[in-house]
C-alpha cells in the first residue's frame, strides 16, 4: 500500500505521456482516479495509524538496496505521522484540484498532457515525503522541481509562460545545490543520510570542543538554502510571481499543497539538526520573518489578482519558516498552519480561477468590482478563505498562525512583532482584493458577462470553504495535531534544544491585540478601495513604496545587477580568453609547425640540381667559418 501511494500517480502520468491521442477522450478521468485512488489508500494508512500506539505507528518499507560503497543507502519509504498529515494533504487537496481541472482545462487542446504532469507532480511530492532517507527525497525533490517546471511553462508558446519555467527551474536548482551539499556532507562527516540515524546522533555534535559543530551547522544552512529555493523564501523568492504564468490549477497546486511546503516539511524532518545548532535555527527565523513581511507588502499593490495570492503564499510560508526556527513547539504550529493555509489558499486560488473564468480569463482586479451578485458560489467560498487567511475566529486561520504568533512572542519580542505586523498587512491586502472583485461598482470591460461556473469547478469550491470554516478546530480539537506531531519533532531525551533558552510568557493582552491589528488593517483597505471609486488603469503617480511593491521589492533588479550582468561579463571574458588566447594558442603552435613542414619538404624534392646546391652551399658555409677562424 505504501508503495501504491507513489505507484498510482506515476503510472497515471505515464499512461498519458506514452499512449498519447489515444487517452484524449478520458485520460483526465484516468488521472483524477489515479489521484483519488491514492487519496483512498493514504486514509486507510492514516485510519490504520491511529489504531496504534503512538510509539509504534510509524511505517518502513524496504524496496532495494541503491549504494554500497562502504556505507549502504537503501530505497527505503518510510510513513509516520509527520509523513502521514502530508500524504493527506497532498492526494486530498491535490485530488479536489485534478476534479476542478476538468472544467477549467475543458476546452484545452493539450488536456491529456496536463493532467499528466499533474500526475507526475503528485507522484514526486508523494516520494518527497515518504522518503525514508535524505538522498532518496533528493530524487522526490528534483522531481517536484521538473514537474513544476512542465506545468508553470505549461503554456510554452507564450514567451512569458516559457520565462517564467526557466525561471523557476533556475532558481530552485541555486537551492538543490544546497540539498546536495547537505547530502554530500552527510556522508562525509557521519557515512548515513537515513533520518533516525540524525536523530539519535545529532544531539551529540554540538558538545564541548566537538570537531562536529562546524560541519553540522553548514548542513543546517544547506538545508535552509534548499527550503529557500522550494519554498520562495527569501533571497530565492523571485521565481513565485512569474510561475503565475501557469494555469490557474496549477499555481493551487504548487502554492497550497505541494511544492512551496516541501521546504517546511525539510526543516521539520531535519529537526535533530537545527535543534543543535542556534546558528541555523537564527537562520531560519531571519529568513522566515524577512518573507513573511516581504511577500505582504509585495501583496498590497498587486492588480494581478494571482500575483496578489501568490505574495499572500510567499508571506503564509514565511510564517512556517520562522516557526521551525522555534523550537519543538514552533515546529507543531508550522505544520499545523500548513495544513490549514492547504485549505483556505487552495481555495482562494481555485476561487481566482473561477472569477478568471466568468471574466473571460481577465486577471486585474480594476476589471472585476460588483461580481459578488453574479458569481454567489465564488463569492462565498472565496469569502470563506478570505475570513480564514485573516485569523478570525473560529475559521481555520485562526487556530494555527495566531498560535505561531503566540511562540514568536515568547522567543524574542521583535521576532513576535515582525508576525503582528505580518497580521495586519495581510488583513489589508486580502481586504482589498475582496473589495476590487467583489464590491463597489461594476467595471467590466465590454463584451465581458460574469457567470458562475460549473458544478465540476464549484464543487471542490465548497468542499474547500468547509476546510477553511471548520478544518482548524477540527485538527485542534479533533485530530490532536500536537499531540500527533509530538512523538517526531520532540527533542532527544534530556537534550536541551537551542530555541529553548529564551523563552518568555506572554500575557492575555496577545489575542485581542492580534484581532485588532487585523481589524485595522481590513478597515483601512475597506476605506481606500471598499468606499472609493477604484481607478480601472493603475495610478502612475504613486510613492516610492508602492513603486518597490509593484517591482516585486527589485528582486529580480538586484539577481540582475548582482548575478546575472557579472555573469554575463564573466562568460564574455571566458569566452575571449578561451577563443583567443587558448585556442589562439593552440591555433598558432599548429600553424607555425606546418609552416616549417613546408619549408622543410622543400629540402626534400627529388631533384639532383637541388641536392648539389645545397651540398655547394654546405660548403661555402664551411669555408667562410673557417677563414673566419684563421682570421
Amino acid at each position: 500500500m505504501l508503495i501504491s501511494l507513489i505507484g498510482l500517480p506515476l503510472i497515471g502520468a505515464a499512461i498519458l505521456l506514452l499512449a498519447g491521442r489515444r487517452t484524449n477522450a478520458w485520460g483526465h478521468l484516468l488521472a483524477v482516479l489515479m489521484s483519488g485512488s491514492a487519496f483512498v489508500v493514504g486514509a486507510i494508512l492514516a485510519v490504520s495509524m491511529v489504531g496504534k500506539p503512538a510509539e509504534s505507528r510509524a511505517l518502513d518499507v524496504h524496496v532495494a538496496n541503491w549504494i554500497a560503497a562502504g556505507y549502504t543507502i537503501p530505497i527505503n519509504l518510510h510513513l509516520d505521522q509527520l509523513s502521514m498529515v502530508f500524504v493527506l494533504l497532498i492526494t486530498g487537496v491535490g485530488t479536489l484540484i485534478h476534479i476542478y481541472s476538468i472544467g477549467y482545462m475543458e476546452h484545452d487542446p493539450n488536456r491529456r498532457r496536463f493532467f499528466a504532469y499533474l500526475n507526475l507532480f503528485v507522484a514526486a511530492m508523494l516520494l518527497l515525503v515518504l522518503a525514508g532517507n535524505y538522498l532518496l527525497l533528493y530524487v522526490g525533490w528534483e522531481g517536484v522541481g521538473l514537474a513544476s517546471y512542465l506545468l508553470i511553462s505549461f503554456y510554452q508558446q507564450k514567451p512569458s509562460a516559457a520565462t517564467a519555467g526557466k525561471k523557476a527551474f533556475i532558481v530552485n536548482r541555486v537551492g538543490d545545490v544546497g540539498l546536495s551539499l547537505a547530502v554530500m556532507l552527510m556522508l562525509v562527516t557521519f557515512g548515513s543520510v537515513d533520518f533516525d540515524f540524525f536523530k539519535g546522533h545529532a544531539g551529540h555534535a554540538l558538545d564541548a570542543n566537538s570537531p562536529l559543530t562546524l560541519p553540522v551547522t553548514f548542513i543546517g544552512l544547506m538545508l535552509l538554502l534548499a527550503a529557500c529555493g522550494k519554498s520562495a523564501q527569501f533571497p530565492l523568492q523571485t521565481w513565485l510571481l512569474d510561475a503565475m504564468e501557469g494555469p490557474t490549477p496549477v499555481s493551487a497546486l504548487i502554492h497550497a499543497a505541494t511544492m512551496v511546503t516541501a521546504g517546511v516539511y525539510l526543516i521539520t524532518r531535519a529537526h535533530a539538526i537545527f535543534d543543535v545548532s542556534s546558528t541555523a535555527q537564527t537562520a531560519v527565523v531571519i529568513v522566515g520573518a524577512i518573507t513573511l513581511l516581504m511577500g505582504a507588502y509585495i501583496g498590497t499593490a498587486k492588480d494581478d489578482i494571482k500575483k496578489g495570492l501568490a505574495g499572500s503564499t510567499m508571506s503564509q510560508i514565511g510564517y512556517m519558516i520562522l516557526a521551525t526556527g522555534l523550537g519543538p513547539a514552533g515546529y507543531v504550529f508550522a505544520i499545523f498552519h500548513l495544513l490549514t493555509h492547504g485549505l483556505f489558499k487552495a481555495g482562494l486560488f481555485l476561487g481566482a480561477g473561477s472569477v478568471m473564468h466568468g471574466m473571460n480569463d481577465d486577471v486585474n482586479m480594476r476589471h472585476y468590482g460588483a461580481l459578488r451578485t453574479s458569481m454567489k458560489i465564488t463569492y462565498i467560498t472565496f469569502g470563506m478563505g478570505y475570513l480564514a487567511i485573516l485569523g478570525v475566529p473560529p475559521f481555520a486561520g485562526f487556530w494555527s498562525k495566531d498560535e505561531i504568533i503566540k511562540v514568536a512572542f515568547e522567543h524574542n519580542m521583535w521576532v513576535g512583532l515582525a508576525t503582528l505586523v505580518g497580521a495586519g498587512v495581510t488583513a489589508f491586502y486580502m481586504t482589498r482584493m475582496m473589495a476590487m472583485t467583489f464590491f463597489g461598482e461594476a467595471r467590466w470591460e465590454k463584451g465581458v458577462h460574469p457567470h458562475e461556473s460549473p458544478l465540476v469547478m464549484t464543487l471542490p469550491m465548497i468542499v474547500l470553504a468547509v476546510g477553511s470554516v471548520f478544518g482548524g478546530l477540527l485538527l485542534k480539537f479533533v485530530g490532536n495535531i500536537d499531540t500527533w506531531l509530538e512523538p517526531i519533532v520532540k527533542p532527544e531525551s534530556g537534550h536541551q534544544t537551542a530555541a529553548e533558552t529564551t523563552v518568555h510568557h506572554v500575557g492575555a493582552w496577545l489575542l485581542p491585540t492580534t484581532l485588532a491589528v487585523v481589524l485595522l488593517g481590513a478597515g483601512y483597505a475597506w476605506m481606500k478601495y471598499g468606499r472609493r471609486p477604484v481607478p480601472v488603469t493603475a495610478p502612475t503617480e504613486v510613492s516610492l513604496f508602492t513603486k518597490a511593491a509593484r517591482a516585486d521589492v527589485y528582486g529580480d533588479a538586484l539577481n540582475e545587477a548582482l548575478f546575472e550582468r557579472p555573469g554575463n561579463y564573466l562568460t564574455r571574458a571566458l569566452v575571449w580568453f578561451d577563443t583567443k588566447a587558448v585556442d589562439g594558442t593552440v591555433g598558432g603552435l599548429a600553424s607555425a609547425i606546418g609552416g616549417l613542414s613546408a619549408r622543410g619538404r622543400r629540402t626534400q624534392n627529388g631533384y639532383a640540381r637541388s641536392y648539389a646546391l645545397t651540398m655547394v652551399g654546405g660548403a661555402l658555409i664551411i669555408l667562410l667559418a673557417l677563414v673566419i677562424v684563421r682570421l
